[in-house]
């Protein structure tokens, strides 16, 4: 197969070719060249009026940055290093910096505030981060400015407490529970009121469950999350009790999706639908042989979700039911492990592939539209998260803006 600019394989195909376990294609359409980096703390714009105004390309045609600028994103950040808040793009990192979404311009810059790879958890109007100075502190940020509006402990018996997921009243933490040889062979997970600061319950987890790899969403008075054991445990958020669990086939430490009543992971060649309340599962959805379904997300009523055969699905989160399964990206798509939908597109960030990108789809069909790459070569993870009428794009450690109109 020929690569990208000539006959050569490309360092993705001879990936693929090493037993990624995936099946990789070269994509067809490419949005720009390499580019400039621009100078660390700055935004160069690409549209009008610093971003204000803008006209997107026709289809098939990848539209330019609106602006673009360096962060100090690291590897370590895993799935929730960038966020929108408040009209505001939020990139995990020292300094962890907020920028306006619309110019790129940088509204706060908080260095030292937070230990390295830190997810960014924001619920009830707040950021949520572990203390950079590991005194089992946890902080509280107003996005819009970067202040700390609070900071609660849950006690030195506890190393290295760390937000997993926030309502309008809690913050959910994870701890390891510190032994006197100093190890933390157990670890609890707890809630403290955002208001007062206050332990409101802690619970010890199951021996043998591990401090890494959870993936937390709140849903009511259910807290839900999963973990690289290959578990999905649901707690009630007022007492912190158990109220079930299951063991998955596979490691599932990314991202789920809730449907009313129904928790939805990705399990191997499965898509899997339990119930909230007693953990009784409703529907299974199998794809490919040989093939496995990626992180699925709920957006606007339907399920997506991409498989490593470069599949696309389209489910009725309440049944199982397949919508659409757009089967032919062979050619022209890499998997896609995060989507988002804005005005009637789907648009899916790829990760770990040098000719991946974010991809546009029609989101009635799962059609590609255009695929934006920033020429880079950088096989490091891509991010996507809407702002208004933009998207807020993450490659390795440089930031855009694309238009999603």
């Amino acid at each position: 197969m020929a690569g990208r600019g000539g006959n050569a394989l490309s360092r993705r195909q001879v990936l693929g070719l090493a037993g990624t376990g995936s099946v990789l294609a070269l994509l067809g359409a490419v949005g720009c060249g390499p580019e400039e980096a621009a100078p660390a703390g700055s935004a160069t714009p690409g549209g009008e009026k610093n971003g204000d105004a803008f006209t997107t390309p026709p289809p098939g045609t990848a539209p330019e940055p609106l602006w673009r600028t360096d962060t100090a994103n690291t590897s370590l950040s895993g799935s929730h290093a960038l966020a929108v808040a408040g009209g505001l793009v939020l990139v995990s990192g020292d300094p962890l910096v907020g920028r306006d979404a619309v110019s790129g311009k940088e509204k706060w810059s908080r260095a030292g505030i937070t230990t390295p790879g830190a997810a960014l958890v924001v619920g009830g109007g707040m950021l949520h981060l572990a203390s950079a100075e590991y005194d089992g502190d946890v902080v509280g940020l107003d996005p819009a400015t970067g202040k700390e509006t609070w900071r609660s402990r849950l006690g030195d018996e506890y190393q290295q407490p760390r937000p997993i997921a926030a309502d309008e009243d809690r913050v959910y933490v994870l701890a390891g529970i510190l032994e006197k040889n100093f190890t933390t062979p157990n670890n609890v997970i707890a809630a403290i009121d955002t208001t007062s600061g206050k332990v409101v319950w802690r619970e010890q987890r199951d021996a043998g469950t591990e401090e890494y790899g959870i993936n937390a969403a709140v849903v009511g008075e259910r807290l839900v999350y999963t973990d690289y054991r290959e578990n999905v445990t649901v707690r009630d958020t007022v007492t912190g009790r158990q109220v079930w669990t299951k063991k998955l086939g596979r490691s599932n430490h990314r991202r789920f999706a809730v449907h009313e009543e129904l928790v939805i992971v990705a399990d191997g060649q499965r898509l899997r639908a339990f119930e909230l309340s007693g953990g009784e599962e409703r529907w299974t959805l199998t794809t490919e042989e040989f093939s496995r379904f990626n992180d699925p997300h709920l957006l606007d009523g339907v399920l997506h979700a991409s498989d490593s055969a470069r599949g696309l699905w389209a489910v009725d989160p309440a049944t199982g039911k397949e919508l659409w399964h757009n089967e032919d990206l062979r050619d022209t798509a890499t998997q896609a492990w995060q989507f988002v939908k804005v005005n009637g597109v789907l648009y899916g960030a790829t990760e770990f592939d040098e000719d991946g990108g974010v991809h546009a789809f029609d989101a009635a069909t799962g059609k590609l539209r255009w695929t934006y790459n920033d020429g880079t070569g950088d096989i490091q993870r891509w991010y996507v998260a809407a702002a208004g009428e933009r998207l807020a794009v993450m490659h390795g450690k440089r930031l855009y803006a694309l238009p999603a109109v």
